[in-house]
């Protein structure tokens, strides 16, 4: 039952993640600069809209890179 209790724990941190993923995307919906940061690339034509949220992705990486890092180290 070893092999159980593992996969328990690990079923209930990936609910526990996506559960605060889904908060922050209720959250950042809200935050008005999100999105909208000079860098990001949007493109709108007349039958056609391209939008790529370049500066918004680094910023994002950045930040969860430092997270994980410190959440890393013991």
């Amino acid at each position: 039952m070893q092999g159980l209790d593992s996969l328990a724990r690990m079923l209930i941190l990936f609910g526990l993640i996506l559960a605060v993923v889904g908060g922050l995307i209720l959250f950042v919906g809200k935050v008005p600069f999100i999105g909208r940061l000079p860098g990001d690339i949007y493109i709108q034509r007349k039958n056609f809209s391209f939008y790529f949220p370049l500066t918004t992705s680094i910023l994002l990486s950045v930040l969860l890179t430092i997270l994980f890092s410190l959440f890393r180290r013991r």
